[in-house]
This record gives C-alpha cells, sequence and structure tokens, in this order.
C-alpha cells in the first residue's frame, strides 16, 4: 500500500477497443476478454492497482450496461463502488464523477485514474512510479501526469513534451513541467520527438487530488462543474439518482482537451514499465509468446484446434472450431461464434474501418 491513507484508484471501464474487433464488440468491449492468460484484462488491471489500495479504496466507472459484468468478474468490490454511467461521455466527466465520488468517502482523496485495458510488464516499477506521483500529488498542488517512456515512433499515441525539470524524486525518477501535447503524430514526427529524449507517450494515467481536480474543472470547464455540485458528499444511490440528468446535459470530451492541455499546474513523471495499450491485433501477437514458427495462438478454450502447416508469424485465435492454415504468413486469423476476421499483421489497424464500415450500412447486429 502507498504511504498515504488517502489514496483511490478510480478505474475507467466502459469502452470499447473497435481495433480489437471481432472479439471486442459491444456486449463484450476489450476490457472483459481474455487477451492474455486466465484473467481478463479488467482483473489483470485490478490486480494490479490492488498493490496500491485496498478493495474498499477501488472505484469503476463503467457503462451501465456493463454493470453486470463487472460485479461478475470483480465481486470483492464495494457494489456501491461501481458507478454506472448512463451514456458514454468521454474521459473527462468519468474522470470527474470518479473522483467526486472518491472524496464523498474522503475529503482528502487522492485518486489514481487508469483504463481498464491496458498491460503493464514491470508492475514492480509501475507500483513505485505510482506512489512517486501520490507523494506529488499529495501536497494538493499539482494534477500528475505519468509520461510513458517511448519504446519506438508509434504513431497511435498522443504525445507529451516536458519543460523544465523541476525536481528529483525516489531513485532516479524526475518531476517536469509540461510544455505542450501533440495527438498522433506520423512516423517521422514520433521520431523526431523521440530523438529529443524530451517527449513521452500520454496514456492517460493521472494522479491527483480530488480537490485539485475539481478546482481545475471550475477554472477551465465551468460548465460541468457546475452540473457536477450537486454530487458533493452524496454517497451510494444518492450519488447514483443524480447521473442520468448530469450525463444528458454534458458534453462528450476527454481530459486532455478539457483539462490536461489547459491547466497550469500540470506536471510529468516519466514511466518506464513496459505499458502497452493493447490497441490493435498486432500488438497482441506482438506481447505473446510465439511457438517455434512464429506463430501465436489463443483460444477461448482451455485446448486451441489448430492446426497450422508452413506457416509462419501469424496470430490464430481460435473459438472452438478446427482453424486450419497452410502456407500463411504474417496473417492475423481470429474465429468467433458468428465473425471469422482475416487481415494481414501490418494492416491491424485497419480493423476499425470494417467496423465503421459496418456502422455506416447500419449492419449493428455484428458491432
Amino acid at each position: 500500500m502507498t504511504q498515504t491513507d488517502h489514496t483511490y484508484a478510480v478505474l475507467l471501464a466502459g469502452g470499447g477497443g473497435t481495433r480489437l474487433w471481432p472479439k471486442s464488440r459491444n456486449k463484450t468491449p476489450k476490457q472483459f476478454l481474455k487477451l492474455f492468460g486466465e484473467e481478463t484484462m479488467l482483473q489483470y488491471t485490478v490486480n494490479r492497482v490492488r498493490k496500491l489500495v485496498s478493495w474498499e479504496r477501488l472505484i469503476i466507472v463503467t457503462n451501465e450496461k456493463y454493470r453486470a459484468e463487472v460485479e461478475k468478474q470483480l465481486p470483492e468490490v464495494p457494489k456501491n463502488n461501481i458507478i454506472s454511467e448512463p451514456e458514454k461521455k468521454d474521459t473527462a466527466l468519468a474522470m470527474l464523477v470518479g473522483s467526486l465520488y472518491a472524496q464523498s468517502l474522503d475529503p482528502k482523496a487522492v485518486v489514481i485514474n487508469s483504463a481498464s485495458d491496458h498491460v503493464v510488464a514491470d508492475v514492480n516499477e509501475f507500483v513505485r512510479v505510482m506512489q512517486a506521483a501520490v507523494r506529488v500529488a499529495s501536497k494538493g498542488e499539482n494534477l500528475v501526469t505519468v509520461g510513458i517512456t517511448p519504446s519506438r515512433p508509434a504513431t497511435g499515441f498522443g504525445y507529451i513534451k516536458i519543460g523544465e525539470d523541476l525536481a528529483k524524486l525516489d531513485r532516479g525518477l524526475s518531476l517536469f513541467t509540461v510544455a505542450s501535447f501533440t495527438e498522433k503524430p506520423n512516423e517521422a514526427t514520433a521520431r523526431g520527438f523521440i530523438s529529443t529524449g524530451k517527449y513521452f507517450w500520454n496514456a492517460n494515467m493521472y494522479v491527483w487530488s480530488a480537490k485539485a481536480l475539481v478546482a481545475a474543472f471550475e477554472a477551465y470547464l465551468p460548465s460541468l462543474y457546475k452540473s457536477t455540485k450537486v454530487l458533493s458528499g452524496l454517497k451510494g444511490q444518492d450519488f447514483a439518482k443524480k447521473l442520468p440528468k448530469i450525463y444528458a446535459a454534458a458534453e462528450t470530451i476527454s481530459i486532455d482537451y478539457a483539462i490536461s492541455e489547459k491547466a497550469t499546474n500540470l506536471v510529468l513523471i516519466p514511466g518506464d514499465f513496459g505499458w502497452n495499450d493493447v490497441g490493435d491485433w498486432k500488438i497482441v501477437y506482438d506481447l505473446e509468446k510465439k511457438d517455434i514458427s512464429g506463430n501465436v495462438i489463443v483460444s477461448d478454450d482451455e485446448e486451441a484446434k489448430v492446426v497450422a502447416l508452413a506457416s509462419y508469424d501469424n496470430l490464430i485465435h481460435a473459438n472452438g472450431r478446427l482453424v486450419a492454415l497452410v502456407g500463411v504468413n504474417d496473417m492475423i486469423v481470429v474465429d468467433t461464434d458468428e465473425i471469422v476476421l482475416v487481415i494481414p499483421k501490418s494492416k491491424s489497424q485497419d480493423v476499425k474501418k470494417i467496423v465503421e464500415h459496418l456502422k455506416a450500412t447500419c449492419t449493428t447486429e455484428y458491432l
């Protein structure tokens, strides 16, 4: 546990990963899937965060249609700590509501924010960095973001540029001012960013006191601040009953656009703990163990029924039926009850185009 009795964690578990279609769909978004081992992404994330907070200090913000699944997968979380969003309004409102609930439990609450579907390779280093961020945020002056040390010129992530070196923290960690944000640059620009040593991936991994976040909303998004004042001090069902009206009137906006890019008290701590957001099937391939032919075989059943002859470097996701490949290389093959996806690994980001096509043609039964 951390050194403070006021630490809480808010996990966002309401979204869906369209680039992991057809496994990740509206009814089963990726945080509820078993992509790595025997645990779902949500359970994997909770086990990591539980090294920082107790069950009673863990708050899950999810869509109301996923509440039953969250309760099923996380029976240890107090039911009142599972906040059901009536509709999707992006991360700004979700994080504010999560922090307000933590504040209703403890006026001095310091909140660790995390997505529920990310992977961390070095859990001990993750804990060390987050504890340092908690210590900074506990002083109440700053909003803290943990910037991920980039390992490649990724074009699917936002980048944060650091400014002044403010302080040296625990065992080699430093605290920096934030100079600017850049959304999803092209590869050449990303390479240039990395070469300077001043850019970090934006993982939406924030730590702040609830009080400091509320003050930021009052300053930079006063309309949302005013609409959520009715939640002050409410708990349990009294808190939940106020949400539909708030969500119906709220604008859809991310925390970056609402607060981070405007706040003058945002600081950054670099984190190098093997983070990945598992944004597409190629990342699943990269993170999983390969067989002697370089194939990754994943299955919903205990035993995968796969035959791969003269086939190399593929990701094969089986679903009970026999999946057979001959002379197939560098492909993604995902078999589900209703859908079979076949796509080159190099085009894995384009899975989203299929989802967009299905939306445009009103073929919603496959979404």
